[in-house]
């Protein structure tokens, strides 16, 4: 008599943070996450403009974005419609964005160097109701149709203004449009080319973000809470820490900088840029955090030696935030790995998105049945908790913290007529990360030159996602299924440079 054969599956192998969970509120949205308790420091100045050097105090922030709120109310603005924000990093930046989710929207940022059909992609895609941009920008956004709402001094004929708009909700009254926004409503959608390519509105809710500060900031000392924001600053490792290799900065005289302590995301710190910005900024603690549109923070290198907070390993990204569970899984087998063992970085917490803005096919291939999160990247954790990133699995390509997607350049280079095959890769760059850099198939008739084509990409797409090499082969590698062998054209045109 035959028995049954039990296939064994392993034991799912979970890490967590090696810090106490956090609490997150559970009856509160993210502006009023962010504006409570700053009582203290209502007089403190919340935001400078770098460029104007005009400012504003936490009692003005928090005034304008309730005066805003109600003004979009008083627009016809309704809960869950979509406002883009097409500006560049000015002071009014975050009031915009906290009214516009106070008054129950969602907000959606888009990049002002964008090309005004990507502009005008990402509105179409977000089923957006109204803009916020400024008088330069402005005519990327004048042919579609929607009520524009201008920032700024310039007055462009048409439009909203936005100071008078601020100065005419002090006397509308909105009692009889509110409505009750909950922490389960999206509140922002920006565009990621996550995982898997092309852009896509990723669906975050006022939960999601609210969980991701208090994970993010646990270890945040008191004395940066309503402080100058000189303190603390976060962005791509090339826009803040790049410069320190510019012999411009001997210069100045720096013994008067206030800034202590700045953050960097978006893209992989080189060791050769950290030491170089050491070497100049030798008082600035440099941090390093990982994460994702789709979730944002997931690991942070510095903790508060106050609060008993380590510091991670040089190279590493860092250790995992409370409330975070973390696995590392074989992407062939499915199974989870144990320490010091590279796989694929999957992450499950609060802050894992809603999914993907209309793309449930999309959403599902990025967030498992068990809500755990693919990210795409491969790594792993040592016996000290650190996770260190080995490789990508996604093909998305990091050019100074910007997202640029192969399918979308391919795709480009593929309506040029001359033009028979393409394959967009990501080399490896000191200053940016990494540059797209293409190689081209043309047919045998063309007579275009390999400038003629970046310049035909370069009048497409954003001066960001811009082809920087560009070489003209035989064939395009590819394997027996098709797919294009990115290892290998990477591989040859490093030698041909």
């Amino acid at each position: 008599m035959g028995t049954d054969a039990q296939t064994s599956v392993p034991e799912e192998i979970i890490f967590r943070s090696k810090y106490p969970p956090v609490q997150v509120p559970d009856d509160v949205t993210l502006p009023e996450f962010v504006l409570s308790n700053i009582e203290p420091y209502l007089d403190n100045v919340a935001f400078v403009d770098a460029i104007t050097g005009k400012g504003y105090t936490y009692k003005e922030v928090k005034r304008d974005v309730n005066r805003f709120s109600k003004a979009l109310r008083s627009l016809g603005l309704r809960k869950g419609r979509v406002v883009v924000v097409l500006l560049p990093n000015v002071a009014e930046y975050a009031t915009i964005a906290l009214g516009i989710m106070a008054a129950g929207g969602i907000f959606s940022g888009a990049n002002p160097n964008a090309h005004a059909s990507e502009i005008k992609k990402q509105v179409e895609a977000a089923d957006a109701k109204l803009i916020v941009t400024d008088g330069s920008t402005h005519h990327k956004v004048k042919d579609l149709g929607l009520p524009v709402i201008i920032q700024g001094e310039d007055r462009v004929e048409g439009s909203i203004y936005w100071d008078e708009l601020l100065e005419a909700a002090d006397k509308a009254n909105t009692d009889s449009i509110h409505e009750n926004v909950h922490q389960t409503d999206l509140c922002a959608l920006p565009f990621s080319s996550g995982t898997t390519g092309l852009s896509k509105g990723v669906m975050l809710t006022h939960r999601n973000l609210v969980a991701n500060l208090c994970s993010t900031l646990f270890s945040v000392g008191p004395e940066l809470i309503g402080q100058p924001p000189g303190h603390i600053c976060a962005d791509c490792p090339t826009n803040y820490i790049g410069p320190g290799k510019n012999p411009i900065v001997d210069e100045f005289d720096l013994s008067k900088l206030r800034l202590r302590s700045i953050m960097t995301a978006a893209a992989p710190l080189a060791p050769e840029i950290l030491n170089e910005f050491q070497k100049k900024f030798p008082g600035i603690e440099v941090q390093e955090a990982y994460g994702m549109t789709e979730h944002s923070c997931i690991t942070l290198t510095h903790g508060d030696p106050n609060k008993g907070h380590g510091i991670a390993k040089k190279n590493s990204v860092g250790f995992i935030l409370p409330n975070l569970e973390v696995k590392f899984v074989d992407p062939e087998t499915g199974h989870s790995l144990p320490n010091n063992t590279p796989g694929e970085i999957c992450v499950r917490s609060q802050c894992v998105m809603k999914g993907y803005f209309k793309n449930e096919y999309e959403t599902n291939l990025t967030i498992d049945k068990d809500g755990w999160l693919h990210t795409g990247d491969i790594g792993y954790i040592d016996d000290d908790g650190d996770i260190f990133l080995v490789d990508r699995i996604k093909e998305l390509i990091k050019y100074k913290g910007f997202q640029v997607a192969p399918a979308e350049l391919e795709a480009i280079l593929l309506t040029h007529p001359s033009i028979e095959d393409a394959a967009v890769v990501g080399l490896p760059d000191e200053e940016a990360g990494e540059i797209p850099a293409a190689c081209v198939v043309i047919n045998s008739k063309a007579k275009e030159s390999e400038e003629d084509i970046l310049n035909y990409v370069s009048s497409n797409v954003a001066t960001y996602k811009k082809l920087r090499l560009l070489q003209f082969v035989d064939t395009i590698p590819k394997s027996p299924s098709g797919k294009i062998m990115r290892r290998v054209i990477k591989e040859n045109m490093v030698k041909n440079l």
